[in-house]
């Protein structure tokens, strides 16, 4: 079976061909008048309609080849595009992930205890756990309750340990609780968690100068977090005539969900009392 393409390029041949059998023959014939003249006058007509079908198909093609190959060459340069971006958007993060490291380390040298770096490799899936997991654990000297910090301020504190993993709790958890006190006066009192992302300061009399704006730093009275270490900023006080405490409420310096890297300080362990008995 020939396509119809197939069909009208083989009418075209076997006209043409017939075209020029007839004018050959009346060439010979009649080479200047009579019948030759007759046959010029009806075939050239139609040879001058088969020439231009014929440059307009060519032409057609050549288009059509010129636009494939266009095409062709717009695919390869929109591949190699979108290539090059994702390997800038690579660079990018690499650049990134330099500067916060850089920083991380700069911050080091600024603690006294000796530290360890680490990245996040997890996140607690549920909301009622603010929870993170580091790609350092009981190998690298990690141990349970050792404080997480980070250029900001305080990030958390280890709870669990394996071999090569830590889990850290977040002082945005419900169940943290950490020492602190206002600079500016002293106050003291315990930051908490809220499911909020934000953190409430805890057991602050209510007879404490505590203002919008003054900043909430780590007391080191529960032997875990380094004393002066920054948490936050007040961003709410609320004095009730009934109530004994105020109700602070305290915006942390770190934003948790963009935590990437921190620095767990290895406090060496208390020794117990019973041992100097």
């Amino acid at each position: 079976m020939f396509s119809k393409k197939m069909l009208v390029v083989v009418g075209a041949i076997v006209l043409i061909g017939a075209n020029l059998v007839i004018l050959y023959i009346a060439g010979n014939r009649y080479p200047s008048h009579g019948l030759g003249r007759i046959a010029l006058y009806f075939v050239a007509p139609f040879q001058d309609a088969v020439s231009v079908a014929i440059r307009f198909s060519r032409g057609t093609w050549d288009n059509y080849f010129a636009l494939a190959s266009a095409a062709r060459e717009n695919t390869r340069l929109k591949q190699s595009l979108n290539q090059a971006v994702a390997r800038n958007s690579q660079w990018r993060e690499v650049e990134l992930s330099n500067i916060r490291l850089r920083q991380l380390l700069d911050f080091k040298t600024t603690i006294i205890s000796q530290s360890v770096a680490a990245e996040i490799v997890g996140r607690d899936p549920s909301s009622w756990y603010q929870a993170v997991i580091i790609n350092k654990g009981s190998a690298d000297g990690i141990r349970k309750g050792l404080p997480v910090v980070v250029p900001e301020g305080i990030a958390g504190q280890v709870t669990d340990v394996s071999g090569h993993y830590a889990k850290v709790m977040l002082i945005i958890d419900r169940n943290s609780a950490v020492d602190a006190l206002v600079q500016r006066t002293r106050a003291r009192g315990i930051i908490k968690g809220e499911v909020t992302g934000r953190c409430r300061f805890k057991y602050v009399m209510r007879k404490e100068e505590v203002a919008v704006g003054d900043k909430i730093v780590a007391s080191g009275l529960d032997g875990v977090f380094p004393k002066g270490m920054a948490i936050g900023d007040v961003t709410g006080v609320v004095k009730r005539t009934s109530e004994i405490f105020q109700e602070v409420t305290v915006t942390p310096h770190v934003d948790f969900e963009k935590l990437e890297e921190v620095l767990v300080v290895l406090i060496p362990p208390a020794p117990d009392f019973a041992e100097k008995q």
